[in-house]
């Protein structure tokens, strides 16, 4: 005991003339206390020194000194190595946090007395090496977690399975420098390699890879936010990113790939509390939505019916790259009873794309680029979808991943039909069928649709479809755009060739009073233009050429807008021209891939001919034009104010 006091004496003694740093070790802990910080320190009963607010059993201690550390507050690091990990803490926060090491498996309690009212939010710095380590932490208030050039595999768990365990339902800032490699417990029952309890913040220049050997890569009870660092997920076993609440990407790269299921998924958490049971205020919280304001995404899934980005909520494209690629064929879902497939992005509300650039590609049986359950808005953006898979059919005991059989008379939970962009859905019950959601509106942007699958549609709306802007090019296996109600085209440069039905069908009304148009058709008994049987084609505006087998009739004209039919085939790559004497009118190109040969479906009443419907303006009705293919006269028409078709 003499010896335990002259030792304090001597260390007390040099800290007050040197104006140093006192630390005290215990274990793997370096607690640091600066000495303009100390003050008086309580040596009690020959048993415990209190320093700061901390006490130490003195028995506990394996060193002290003093040295010319200088120390930063509200911090506590991490480093591992190897086998081991040490710890050095902060003398302002050492009274706050309860560090307990297992080899390089680290623990530590923040006191729930931790508020802005004392020490405030703490920094945990992680850094080092170690193939069988973890981190979990447990609090109650906010902390930043630093990851600096840290590579830590849980092989063997003492506290979690996890890599990293933030048990803290509140905000965690993840900063990221350097390369950092996480890799959690093979077959472990933890939520993720990465899992916070609360809603984590990245941010930083640096790089994250993840692995995630049980379930999730990285996983949050509450949302996520990414900021200019970049997530890699290299391998998951379940989703790649999975949050409730919200995700938000402002810069930044996610580069997703290796999982087993989804590649970012986002759920709608309780509408009252968060997930921990706090009351939420955040005007986001909740939504289950997915901003893709800015930065890079970048998504590749591979497993059957996975969804490269899926939201309960809404999904928003503000700015973003996002570059998604599905491979996974459909699946036969024995719990709900129907067939499910695969999209690149998907959501159970709405879709809006203001702006960004968006390249989807799938190529599973069944598989959809864009789909979602509510609207589908489009403003702006560079827009490009393909997709390659066939139409999917399952019944639970038979299974074809390229069915070509008629689906007319089949229910619609035993197949998935391939689709570019999808919105709306339509549900059976019985014999009774209900479409919801699904109006399109189509303001802006550069979009480009391929489809080649059987049944393969480009652009389909279970409402609705209403464009008056943007450049649009289709080519379609099935419909090239499709509405299940009535369908508006008021602008925007379309052209749409699709090869086995009708580039524009509107099952109720075709209004067109704007834009562009280019419509090729199939042969058969298919059309350019098609509004449903007992329903309208009105054009009333717009420049347009529609070449098929067959065009809708056209039911009335308004102003100087008038029509020409002339029952002609056109060829792929053609320049077709109106003219009357010296006067052009129109001048209209054939997309060149584009064929107007015969079909098995034998032309309609034409017997294999084509009918051409032009429109556009200047026209006088009653005046008969000369349609022009290149140089070669293909007929003449008179302009009317109806036109019959099919």
């Amino acid at each position: 005991m003499k010896k335990t006091i002259t030792l304090l004496c001597g260390l007390l003694l040099a800290l007050t003339a040197t104006a140093q740093t006192l630390n005290v070790t215990v274990g793997s802990v370096t607690y640091q206390f600066p000495a303009v910080q100390t003050d008086t320190m309580t040596y009690d009963g020959g048993t415990t020194l209190t320093i700061m607010g901390k006490v130490f059993t003195l028995t506990d201690i394996t060193n002290m000194y003093v040295d010319n550390t200088v120390v930063t507050d509200n911090t506590v690091k991490v480093e591992y190595a190897g086998t081991s990990a040490t710890i050095t803490v902060a003398g302002n926060v050492a009274r706050y946090i309860d560090p307990v090491v297992s080899g390089a498996h680290v623990s530590i309690a923040q006191s729930t007395d931790v508020s802005a009212d004392n020490v405030g939010e703490i920094t945990y710095t992680l850094s080092g090496t170690s193939n069988d380590g973890e981190f979990y932490m447990t609090g109650s208030y906010k902390s930043t977690l630093k990851l600096s050039s840290l590579t830590l595999t849980n092989v063997t768990p003492v506290y979690s399975g996890a890599a990293v365990n933030i048990m803290n339902g509140k905000r965690i800032a993840i900063s990221l420098s350097g390369t950092s490699t996480l890799t959690d417990v093979t077959g472990g029952s933890q939520k993720g390699c990465l899992y916070v309890k609360g809603h984590p913040e990245f941010k930083g220049s640096g790089t994250l890879n993840v692995y995630g050997k049980a379930k999730h890569a990285i996983k949050a009870g509450e949302y996520i936010e990414v900021k200019n660092c970049t997530l890699k997920v290299l391998e998951a076993v379940g989703d790649g990113i999975s949050c409730n609440q919200y995700f938000l990407i402002k810069s930044g790269t996610v580069d997703i790939s290796g999982t087993s299921d989804d590649g970012i998924q986002c759920d709608i958490d309780d509408p009252t509390t968060g997930s921990t049971g706090e009351t939420t205020d955040h005007e986001d919280e909740d939504s289950g939505n997915i901003y893709l304001n800015g930065g890079s995404v970048i998504v590749s899934v591979t497993a059957l019916a996975s969804k490269g980005i899926k939201a309960e909520g809404d999904i928003q494209f503000n700015g973003a790259t996002v570059t998604v690629t599905a491979s996974g064929n459909g699946m036969w879902d024995s719990t709900d009873g129907e067939t499910k497939a695969g999209a690149c992005v998907s959501s159970d509300a709405d879709i809006a794309i203001t702006s960004g650039t968006i390249n989807l590609t799938n190529s599973g049986s069944g598989g959809k680029g864009m789909k979602c359950d509510g609207a589908l808005t489009i403003t702006d953006g560079d827009i490009t979808v393909k997709t390659t898979g066939g139409l999917y059919y399952s019944n639970g005991t038979t299974e074809n991943h390229n069915y070509t059989g008629n689906t007319d008379r089949i229910s619609n939970i035993y197949y998935s039909s391939p689709k570019g962009i999808k919105a709306g859905q339509k549900t059976v019950s019985g014999n009774t069928e209900t479409l919801s959601g699904g109006p399109v509106v189509i303001t802006g942007g550069t979009i480009n649709v391929s489809t080649s699958g059987y049944n393969g549609e480009g652009i389909e709306s279970k409402s609705t479809m209403t464009i008056s802007g943007g450049t649009i090019t289709v080519n379609s296996f099935d419909d090239g755009i499709n509405s299940a109600s009535d369908m508006y085209i008021q602008g925007g440069d379309i052209k749409i060739v699709a090869q086995k039905n009708d580039a524009v069908d509107a099952n109720a009304n075709l209004y067109i009073s704007g834009g562009n148009l280019v419509a090729c058709g199939a042969q058969g008994a298919e059309c350019g233009l098609d509004a449903a049987e007992g329903y309208r084609l009105y054009i009333t505006g717009g420049t347009i050429l529609a070449a098929a087998a067959n065009n809708n009739s056209v039911s009335s004209t308004t102003g100087s807008q008038y029509v020409l039919s002339l029952r002609k085939k056109v060829t792929g790559g053609a320049t077709i021209t109106v003219r009357n004497g010296t006067t052009t009118y129109a001048t209209f190109t054939v997309p060149t891939n584009y064929s107007a040969g015969s079909s098995s479906g034998g032309g309609g009443p034409w017997g294999g001919g084509g009918n051409l419907l032009l429109s556009c303006s200047g026209l006088t009705n009653g005046t008969t034009y000369t349609i022009y293919s290149d140089s070669t006269q293909l007929g003449t028409a008179k302009a009317s104010t109806t036109a019959s078709g099919m």
